[in-house]
């Protein structure tokens, strides 16, 4: 049910689902077709819509409890291929993808973290609600994460 509605939202933004891995979803903009700079807003649209619609939604094993997505945002250069030839997979990698990782392991549930990178390029595309949440040492790189709430 999860995965539906995830896909369902990834399907309105100019975003690639690239894998699942569990319950995890890495989703990119601007791979594989380049798509101007304009990834950035589109993954804050889309992680906002994401939240939104699971926002009171509860788990059906687990009366009384709802679902508390974390979701970690940083933008920044990546290598991307097509790996393995028995089953082969479109694949991203490289310290971009790694700190978006560590981001969303370590944040909170129901919020949206965002790096300051990402941050800078929502301020060239609008406005966006945020919060500072803290720092984080991510592998020899301090990240400033702000919560995105929203845009204006």
């Amino acid at each position: 049910l999860y995965f539906s509605l995830f896909d369902e939202c990834i399907d309105k933004y100019d975003v690639y689902k690239v894998e699942t891995i569990g319950d995890a979803y890495m989703v990119a903009s601007g791979v594989p077709t380049h798509n101007g700079g304009n990834h950035a807003p589109e993954i804050a649209l889309m992680a906002l819509r994401i939240r939104q619609e699971v926002s009171g939604y509860t788990i059906p094993h687990m009366p009384g409890r709802t679902l508390q997505i974390r979701i970690g945002v940083h933008s920044g250069p990546c290598v991307a291929g097509v790996v393995g030839t028995k089953m082969p997979r479109y694949c991203l990698f490289g310290d971009t993808v790694n700190t978006a990782s560590r981001m969303e392991s370590s944040g909170m549930g129901g919020r949206i973290h965002i790096s300051s990178v990402t941050q800078a390029m929502l301020n060239d595309h609008g406005n966006y609600v945020t919060e500072f949440r803290g720092i984080i040492d991510v592998k020899s790189s301090v990240v400033k994460l702000k919560s995105i709430t929203g845009p204006v």
